[in-house]
């Protein structure tokens, strides 16, 4: 049996305007079934790099956060710190880039909670039991939270092909150790021409994996735990990800970690996808390129596989705009994220996904 996703456009009217139309596409979609009264929801979303404007606009979170509240659930917004040293890898940072972008309080009428702690150790093993992991490492807060509501911005991704609800699950609400786990099997290198010496990634460092080697830092591959904090802690930027895990592994081992952020959340999930500024990287970056197409609209469903499977449809359906990097610009039914990123094989997250009971690409569109 097919999965439903509700689609709405972006066309309003005296009589309802967009806002009241996202509202109820949420109660159509099933909202009220996946939310009791005093529930803590997490709403899962990226607030964007500094420099990055593609990201959802809080004025829609904020009404999402209404949503909720109007259930009578307890709503917070919440994301992870990031792997990679930036303006969201730690929560003090993290917490000022969102507030900078537009999600203060008095926005969005909700606390922002970062839910891996403050330099993102602050982690749940989950059990899996699966290809990739026995065990995933899944921010605390996200698996302590009721209700999970994954409100993604659709875009191109350098390394997933595009990024969606998956991503945002998977990668969005690992602990920086699950983050690394994801993207390399080896533990982080240290380019010896920037190491100064210093001593601050020896203090830090939980399982004493490192020490100094003539002035200069050295890790020992057999302590090393792969949390990745080392990387944060760096001020000269001497220690990096060693990004050696492939694209397909990649995927699959993304795929796992949603099913691991989901395994205690059964029917109190519910996943948005919004289909605006649909940039062809992530939003990580701290710019954002111009949109490969027009704005198409939000899909919601219960089914997160179904919900990506849709979205890229939709995307694909359209006419690449020619102001974007799509040069020449592809017509409609030609794959754009293949276009940009002819590397990666988008399906195989959502084949794997499907293959581990995730959910099903199968689906029927219901507009609103």
């Amino acid at each position: 049996m097919d999965s439903t996703v509700y689609f709405i456009d972006l066309r309003a009217t005296h009589k309802e305007n967009f806002l009241d139309k996202l509202h109820r596409q949420l109660l159509t979609a099933g909202l009220s079934d996946s939310i009791r009264k005093k529930d803590m929801v997490a709403i899962k979303l990226h607030f964007g790099e500094k420099g990055n404007t593609a990201f959802i606009r809080p004025v829609f979170i904020r009404k999402i956060v209404e949503a909720v509240q109007k259930e009578g659930g307890i709503p917070f917004l919440a994301d992870a710190n990031t792997l990679y040293a930036g303006t969201r890898s730690d929560a003090p940072s993290h917490l000022t880039t969102a507030i900078q972008n537009g999600f203060a309080y008095s926005v969005v009428n909700a606390p922002i909670v970062i839910a891996d702690g403050l330099r993102g150790k602050s982690e749940t093993a989950v059990e899996i039991n699966r290809k990739r992991f026995k065990k995933v490492y899944i921010a605390a807060e996200i698996v302590q939270a009721d209700a999970l509501i994954s409100v993604a911005h659709f875009k191109g991704h350098e390394l997933s092909g595009f990024g969606g609800t998956i991503k945002n699950i998977g990668m969005g609400c690992a602990s920086r150790k699950g983050k690394m786990a994801q993207h390399s099997t080896l533990c982080p290198k240290i380019k010896k021409k920037k190491c100064i010496g210093c001593g601050d990634c020896i203090a830090h460092c939980s399982q004493n994996a490192i020490s100094l080697v003539d002035d200069k830092a050295l890790i020992s591959e057999g302590a090393c735990i792969g949390c990745g904090e080392c990387i944060l802690i760096c001020q000269s930027g001497a220690i990096e990800v060693q990004w050696n895990q492939s694209i397909p592994v990649f995927l699959e081992n993304m795929v796992e970690y949603a099913l691991g952020v989901l395994k205690n959340k059964s029917g109190k999930t519910l996943f948005i996808n919004f289909l605006t500024n649909i940039s062809p990287a992530c939003d990580c970056y701290s710019m954002n390129d111009a949109p490969i197409v027009r704005d198409i609209g939000v899909v919601v469903s219960k089914d997160p596989v179904a919900v990506d499977q849709a979205s890229v449809d939709l995307v694909n359906r359209e006419q690449g705009l020619p102001v974007s990097c799509l040069t020449p610009a592809p017509g409609p039914g030609e794959d754009k994220f293949k276009k940009i990123y002819p590397q990666v094989d988008w399906e195989i997250q959502l084949e794997y996904a499907q293959q581990i009971g995730l959910g099903i690409r199968s689906y029927r569109l219901e507009a609103l």
